[in-house]
């Protein structure tokens, strides 16, 4: 299954119009995505406005890969769950965000090899296509490691 998110925060329509139009055209079957609130729905893949945590995590559990924004809450629960994660940034000229953060973070994630990227809806149709080649990333911890808790116990102790 492909589980596409959005985040929890603002609808991303520009994505959600994409893999749908993607899915019709591959006549995929597979995908369901969590929309937000936005004021569009998609007529090819199963969806729900929003997931609770539970319901969110059992997708994401269930998925062989992750298709979202470049929002970190998304990209941290793939990594976590060692899941390839396919990002597409928001655009802050679109009105998708108020600036270019998902870019920033679109290009700096993919320079460290965390993330597999699309700039824009054609090349998210294009690594839709190559899915298969999209291999996890090195799983991360849900907790900070030892030498940055001591850093910043550093620092505080430091500051006060």
């Amino acid at each position: 299954m492909i589980f596409v998110t959005v985040g929890s925060d603002i609808p991303f329509d520009r994505l959600i119009k994409a893999v749908d139009r993607w899915a019709s055209e591959k006549r995929r079957r597979d995908v369901f995505a969590q929309i937000g609130r936005g004021g569009w729905e998609p007529r090819f893949i199963d969806f729900a406005a929003m997931l609770e945590p539970p319901a969110f995590n059992e997708r994401l559990a269930a998925s062989q890969v992750i298709v979202g924004h470049a929002g970190m809450g998304t990209i941290l629960s793939a990594l976590q769950n060692s899941k390839p994660i396919l990002v597409m940034p928001r655009r802050g000229h679109l009105g998708e965000t108020r600036n270019d953060h998902q870019m920033a973070t679109a290009r700096q994630l993919l320079e460290l090899g965390k993330v597999h990227v699309a700039f824009d809806e054609e090349q998210l149709c294009e690594r839709l296509d190559d899915l298969g080649t999209l291999a996890p990333k090195d799983r991360i911890s849900a907790f900070a490691g030892p030498g940055l808790v001591e850093a910043l116990r550093d620092f505080i102790h430091d500051r006060g």
